[in-house]
This record gives C-alpha cells, sequence and structure tokens, in this order.
C-alpha cells in the first residue's frame, strides 16, 4: 500500500493504492482534492461515490471532470471526493466526515437508495442540501437529481437485441443490483422492450438473474451457469453495464462462443470499446460523463455559495421518488456500436483511438481511420 500526492492546479489530490482495487484496511477508499488553507471562502463540496468495481467510471472520469468543474467555477472551494468501495456504510461515514469537515453541499452517487435517504437525513440536521448524482435516493428528498434518463438506458439495450435477433431467439438477462435505483431502472426499462417479445414468443427469456453490486465475479458466474443450464443455447445477453459485460464475454468465450452472442453494455469503456471493434461485444450505452459532472458541478457551487434559487432556475424538470417530487437535470444517453463509435465518442474526446485500439488492434490493424 503507498499513499500518491498530485498536486495540481491549486489542488492535491490523494488517494490509497492497492494492486487491482485501492483501499485501505477497512476497505474504505478515499481521494480528496482540497484547496490551501488560506484559499478564499473556505467552502466545502463533497462528492461521494459509491464504487470501483460497479463502474471504473467513477474514478477515471465522474470524479475529475467533477473536480475540474469545481475549480473552474470557484477556485476557492475544497472538494472531497470519497469512494466508498461498494460499502453503504463507509459511505455514510464518508458523509458524516465531510459534514464534520464543514461541507456545504454534499453531491453522492449513493451505493444505495437507502444509504442515500440517511445522507440527506443526516445532512439535512446541519441544513446541508444533497444532490443525488446518477442515481436516485429514496426514503428522503434530496435537493435535486442529476442523471440520466436510466430507464432509456435499459430501453436502449433492450431494443437492439429486439433489432437484431432473429425471431425465436434465447436471450439471457444478467441484471444489475437493483438495490440500487440506477440498476432497477436499467432493468425496468430492459423488460418495458423485452416483455412483449418474451410474451409473443419473438424472443425467449432462458435465464434471468440480478448481481448484487454489479460485481464482475458474479456477473461471470451467473452467465456460466446460464450457459449451463441451457446447454450454451443462447444468442443474446442483456447486460447493464460495461463492467459486467467483460466478464460475461470471458464466459462466453470460455464456450468458443464469444463473437456469436450479441452482448450489450454501457458506459463506453475503453476495454468495452476494443470489444465492440474485435466484435465481442454487441453495443454500449454512451453517456456524457463530463456533461453530467459539470451540470453537478454548477449546481453546486451556486449552492455552496448561497443562490437560493439555484435548484429552480438550472433544474429542468422533475422525477418522482417514493417521497414525493425531486427537481432534476435529465441527460440523454445514446447506443453506440461498431457504426456510429467513431463519431461519438472519438468525436466528442470521450476517448481516443490509441485508448482503444490496442492488442490484436494495435496500429494498422485499427479499423478506426
Amino acid at each position: 500500500m503507498k499513499l500518491i500526492q498530485v498536486a495540481m492546479a491549486g489542488v492535491v489530490v490523494s488517494a490509497l493504492l492497492l494492486a487491482g482495487c485501492a483501499g485501505n484496511s477497512s476497505g474504505q477508499t478515499s481521494a480528496s482534492a482540497s484547496g490551501s488553507a488560506s484559499s478564499g471562502s473556505g467552502k466545502t463540496i463533497a462528492f461521494l461515490m459509491p464504487c470501483s468495481t460497479c463502474a471504473d467510471r467513477f474514478e477515471s472520469k465522474d470524479k475529475p471532470y467533477f473536480i475540474e468543474a469545481v475549480k473552474a467555477l470557484d477556485p476557492s472551494i475544497t472538494v472531497i471526493a470519497e469512494n466508498a468501495q461498494g460499502d453503504e456504510s463507509v459511505q455514510i461515514n464518508q458523509a458524516e466526515s465531510a459534514l464534520s469537515n464543514g461541507a456545504s453541499v454534499i453531491v453522492t452517487s449513493p451505493y444505495t437508495a437507502a444509504a442515500g435517504a440517511t445522507i440527506v437525513n443526516k445532512a439535512a440536521a446541519d441544513k446541508v442540501p444533497v444532490i443525488a448524482y446518477d442515481g436516485m435516493i429514496n426514503g428522503a428528498t434530496p435537493a435535486a437529481y442529476i442523471s440520466f434518463e436510466n430507464e432509456k438506458v435499459g430501453e436502449l439495450q433492450g431494443q437492439y437485441l429486439a433489432d437484431h435477433l432473429k425471431d425465436g431467439a434465447t436471450v439471457v438477462m444478467i441484471n444489475g443490483d437493483i438495490t440500487a435505483d440506477t440498476g432497477l431502472q436499467f432493468k425496468q426499462g430492459a423488460h418495458k422492450i423485452l416483455d412483449p417479445l418474451f410474451q409473443s414468443g419473438k424472443l425467449k427469456l432462458g435465464y434471468e438473474t440480478d448481481t448484487p453490486g454489479f460485481d464482475p465475479a458474479k456477473g461471470q458466474a451467473e452467465m456460466e451457469q446460464a450457459l449451463t443450464t441451457l446447454n450454451n443455447q443462447v444468442d443474446g445477453v442483456l447486460v447493464p453495464n460495461d463492467g459486467l459485460a467483460t466478464p460475461v464475454i470471458a464466459a462466453l468465450t470460455a464456450q468458443n462462443l464469444n463473437g456469436k452472442v450479441l452482448v450489450t453494455g454501457q458506459d463506453a469503456t475503453d476495454p468495452a470499446l476494443t470489444n465492440i471493434l474485435l466484435g465481442y461485444q454487441s453495443m454500449t450505452v454512451y453517456k456524457s460523463i463530463r456533461d453530467e459532472a459539470n451540470a453537478a458541478a454548477k449546481l453546486a457551487v451556486a449552492l455552496a455559495n448561497g443562490d437560493a434559487n439555484a435548484v429552480q432556475s438550472q433544474t429542468s424538470t422533475s422525477v418522482k421518488n417514493d417521497v414525493g417530487d425531486v427537481p432534476a437535470i435529465l441527460l440523454t444517453p445514446l447506443a453506440v456500436d461498431k457504426d456510429n463509435l467513431a463519431s461519438t465518442v472519438i468525436t466528442d474526446g470521450f476517448t481516443t483511438k490509441d485508448k482503444i485500439c490496442v492488442g490484436p488492434l494495435a496500429g494498422a490493424n485499427c479499423p478506426l481511420s
């Protein structure tokens, strides 16, 4: 284990690193970006992430984008960025610590909806607003919700299978963690498209399971069980994100089925985009995480600086949780496959050709111009 500190543009980023997954002896990882003690207003915003195994985007994309956006808007603000690494009690403790350290606003992607509710209630005692980021909070009302249309993600995945599978094809659904609002919405969106096709017999649902914590190892084990149960007779796999798609592809590869079975995903990770070019993964759902992080930063900074009208002026719609209406900013996801990969994630600067044209696709073998 080692502590790495990197200075950049007036902030210090610290992280405890272990091989494969950052963490300390309690399983918690953290990274904080903080201004100097003498800088500006001394206001603090907490950015609480759920895990790395469920989606590596939080550390690699969301955190740096959010910190960058906050610093551009108000360099005097301190950002405390923490990752619960799949433990709701750790995330709650991180929120309590942030409040003890004077956080004016908490932005959280809740590991579970219940953890999110606890954070909102604890923050309310200190009159600190909480913004639900990328996942809704149930059991309490956050100040605002910023995310993508998560049910739409599942719809895009389901529609891709509907459009590309032959009549009578067998589908496996390796869903995510439905105790998280995002996982539940992905599943609901997929079923919205696929259930009528299952009922009509156009497609067959051969096997379905939910994956606690979006855990890759559990996802691979479930895919292996599906293949055993169905005697390898699988035509398409509905997978909610790229973190699960990769182990699903590993299970298919072990049976020489890679490239022969349609596999969906989400997050447009570099490994997934490589697999799409190789033909092992069929599609992913691209979400402009920079736009999401920028929107969260803009609202959080305004709230930290006491703008009482920030939520009303910056949100454009509302969504319901189990308590009531929550003001919301909802961004639109996009289906990406080999046909539009270059014109979306590459053109947008989300990633580069060099990052995805690796291994057998390196150099002259890269199909991207």
